[in-house]
């Protein structure tokens, strides 16, 4: 496949960016996206000039470092991560757009890199779990419900990405933020600080900067783990219950 790239090129925080235009050849359908960018980075050093910067590290779908939009949508056509994208997806001769995340809360770094610790802020602001000292409990000691460990392997299946934010039209990040919320919520081990958790995560999460939610659905679009926007409902009564009582 020969293909025509418009990447994002932006040297450092500071410094304007704009769309630079390259020409890839011979890319196997069988690449991923993050192989095809390798492919173009080897030309570009061959020939004296800076690689494309963008984040990566598992390469399996797992870490969500790979974040980046494609063609205008979070992590490219198909609903998964950006690294489990194949080129077979694309045909012979496409342009194909590539820009890092657009929000307020995620600076770019350089060129498709942001700066995403806004989100392990957030996951700070929750605070811990009440664990006991002493032997290891009994691992049938607390019981918990089918229906609360299923909902809290579901919202701990959110790996972080950002695609939420980027794909939302006002840079919420609202589904990554119920997530967590109610990973933690919904389990007996988590009940102790469920109050002070939401309470918390939600006021950072509006301290850093996302936008507000207006319920669009295009976070649970784009989101490659499947998280459902049901979570952000649940939340958001979380949060008004803990309001209430403080």
């Amino acid at each position: 496949m020969n293909l025509t790239l418009r990447i994002w090129r932006q040297p450092d925080a500071s410094a304007d960016g704009e769309m630079r235009t390259y020409e890839v050849a011979d890319i196997s359908p069988d690449m991923s996206f993050l192989e095809m960018l390798d492919t173009l980075n080897e030309t570009l050093i061959e020939q004296g000039e800076e690689p494309v910067a963008f984040d990566h590290d598992c390469r399996e779908g797992i870490c969500g470092a790979c974040g980046m939009v494609i063609n205008g949508r979070a992590h490219g056509p198909e609903r998964t991560t950006t690294c489990q994208l194949h080129m077979r997806h694309f045909t012979d001769g496409d342009t194909i757009d590539i820009e890092p995340w657009r929000a307020a809360a995620f600076p770019v770094v350089r060129d498709l890199v942001v700066d995403r610790s806004a989100f392990d802020r957030v996951i700070g602001a929750g605070g811990y779990i009440t664990a006991p000292t002493g032997s290891a409990p009994e691992a049938h000691a607390t019981v918990v419900p089918k229906p609360a460990a299923d909902a809290a392997f579901a919202h701990a299946e959110c790996i972080g990405c950002g695609a939420c934010v980027a794909a939302c039209p006002n840079g919420a990040a609202m589904l990554f933020t119920s997530a967590k919320v109610n990973h933690l919520n919904v389990l007996p081990q988590g009940a102790p600080e469920r109050e002070a958790r939401v309470l918390g995560m939600v006021e950072q999460m509006d301290a850093e900067g996302f936008g507000g939610c207006t319920l669009t659905g295009e976070c649970a679009t784009a989101c490659p783990k499947g998280i459902p926007m049901p979570s952000i409902a649940a939340m958001n009564r979380e949060y008004l219950r803990a309001a209430a009582k403080r």
